[in-house]
């Protein structure tokens, strides 16, 4: 599993949780409670991941590893 930082925070536009990764541009995800959020971003980080080494992109070390709600 990867440690990079998640933020989790309601959009009442989406009506759901928003779950963005600020070390992976584009990474995000959403669930209707934050842990599915985080469960979701998690998910999204391995393919972020993947995709990136697929191309040739460089992947960015985690800064922190810390879990982040807001």
């Amino acid at each position: 599993m990867y440690k990079y930082e998640v933020i989790i925070y309601w959009s009442n536009e989406d009506e759901a949780f928003i779950a963005e990764v600020p070390e992976l541009p584009g990474c995000m995800a959403h669930g209707g409670m934050q842990e599915e959020a985080l469960k979701n971003a998690q998910e999204a980080i391995l393919l972020w991941v993947d995709t990136a080494k697929e191309f040739g992109d460089p992947v960015p070390d985690p800064k922190g590893g810390k879990l982040m709600y807001a």
